[in-house]
């Protein structure tokens, strides 16, 4: 049975409710959940493979399949919402239009290749879709244009088999949890490794990694160790003030600079002054006082 917790309350003083959702009263066990970024939607899938898509809050259902996959493994919500990308344990993949739950496609794979998991970009800029591709004992990230639903490249990274992925809230960073403890952070504009933490849970499979909302950190946890909280060694990002200030700094070096070009130039801006006007001749008496 799926239940909806609404925590109330502040630091000193929470209290957690329990309610049900009774679209999902007699679901069974689910083996994922996302909602959509605007918070529009969200969706569960189940281990008998079960896909819903409702509206939150109305809980209104949009989608009730029943045989989406044999067994779901993991699912996103692209950054529009049009989208809503499954994988499956038999390593498919397929893509669903969240308006009408019509199944759009099916993500192309070799025999050999597992699809596992999947998450779409976030920074609204880079139609992309990313997924964690085992091959034998080959593990890589492949990326998807979703423009086309075709492999643009792939790279591995990790270099293990992953149990959690996730993407910063600013599409910047893109973070891979392994099933023995490591994670690592990749800048997603190079596809390089940014941060590695090695042993992290020990032992133990990364099951949830996310990103905080405004601080380069991410939440850990693992049935073994708990949770875990992770500052990364990746570049700061610029701060709103100091924008400001660069852009100040430009105005001012501009504003010195064109003083000085003012001052030191021959141009037609330096005008002569008044007095030297009048102790130069002028051309018409000049004219007149030359004989012919």
């Amino acid at each position: 049975m799926c239940r909806l917790f609404e925590l109330y309350g502040k630091e000193t003083n929470l209290k957690l409710f329990v309610k049900e959702l009774p679209p999902l009263e007699n679901a069974g066990p689910q083996k994922c959940l996302a909602f959509s970024i605007d918070g529009s939607r969200f969706a569960t899938g189940g281990v008998d493979g079960h896909l819903r898509i409702l509206e939150w809050p109305s809980l209104r259902v949009i989608v009730d399949e029943v045989r989406a996959h044999i067994s779901f493994q993991d699912m996103d919500f692209s950054l529009d919402s049009e989208f809503l990308a499954s994988t499956s344990t038999d390593g498919s993949s397929r893509i669903w239009k969240t308006e009408d739950g019509r199944p759009f496609m099916t993500l192309a794979r070799n025999s050999d290749e597992k699809i596992e998991l999947c998450r779409f970009s976030k920074d609204g800029t880079k139609p992309f879709l990313f997924c964690t591709v085992q091959k034998g004992d080959k593990a890589v990230v492949v990326v998807y244009d979703i423009s086309t639903w075709k492999k643009i490249g792939h790279k591995r990274l990790l270099g293990k088999p992953a149990s959690v992925m996730s993407v910063s809230l600013d599409g910047k960073y893109l973070a891979l949890g392994s099933k023995d403890g490591d994670i690592c952070v990749v800048e997603v504009k190079k596809m390089e490794i940014s941060h590695w933490s090695k042993s992290l849970h020990l032992g133990a499979a990364i099951a949830t990694l996310g990103f905080c909302p405004n601080q380069r950190v991410v939440l850990t946890t693992s049935i073994q160790w708990g949770a875990m909280v992770t500052k990364l060694n990746v570049p700061a990002d610029w701060k709103e003030w100091q924008l400001y200030l660069l852009l100040l700094g430009l105005f001012l070096a501009s504003a010195v600079a064109f003083y000085l070009f003012f001052q030191n130039s021959d141009s037609i801006w330096n005008l002569p002054r008044a007095r030297e006007q009048q102790t130069r001749p002028k051309i018409d008496s000049f004219v007149g006082g030359c004989s012919v």
